[in-house]
């Protein structure tokens, strides 16, 4: 009964209610750049699309397709992405990534909001889900800045 009791505590409220709540929720028509993101290991996908312009996101959509934690990692991904730097995103990528493989903190604001999933740390199989959003937008920055967008 404990692993029942532990997944429980994963699929907490605040879990649920960030996975019904998800952010910029909608693909952008004419975006600088697209990326998609698959985890082999669950099936769950992210694309991610971003308008960018002096080197900052200035516009941000996604589609989530993932269990409730990826879904959840979208929203808190989605609510901070605006404003924000290539550096920013990379910082919260390796933050969010550290936290959940080698016991390492929440990342700092804007991307507080990801301490909300320090309980999937011992459920290796979901952390690929958790990260696609953030990984996605930061391959999509990137791709951005390539091109010259910004």
């Amino acid at each position: 009964m404990p692993a029942d009791t532990d997944l429980i505590k994963l699929y907490s409220n605040r879990i649920l209610a960030l996975a019904a709540d998800i952010p910029h929720h909608t693909r952008l028509p004419d975006p600088d750049a697209s990326v998609k993101k698959r985890s082999p290991l669950c099936g769950s996908t992210v694309t991610v699309d971003v308008n960018v312009a002096d080197n900052k996101i200035v516009d941000f959509g996604q589609d989530v397709k993932a269990c409730a934690l990826g879904q959840a990692a979208a929203a808190v991904a989605g609510d901070a992405i605006i404003g924000r730097t290539l550096d920013e995103l990379i910082v919260a990528r390796d933050s969010l990534r550290a936290m959940l493989k080698s016991g390492g903190p929440a990342p700092s604001a804007p991307f507080e909001g990801f301490e909300v999933l320090e309980p999937a740390r011992e459920y290796k199989n979901r952390h690929a889900s958790i990260l696609l959003s953030i990984e996605a937008t930061v391959e999509a920055m990137e791709q951005a800045l390539q091109s010259d967008c910004a």
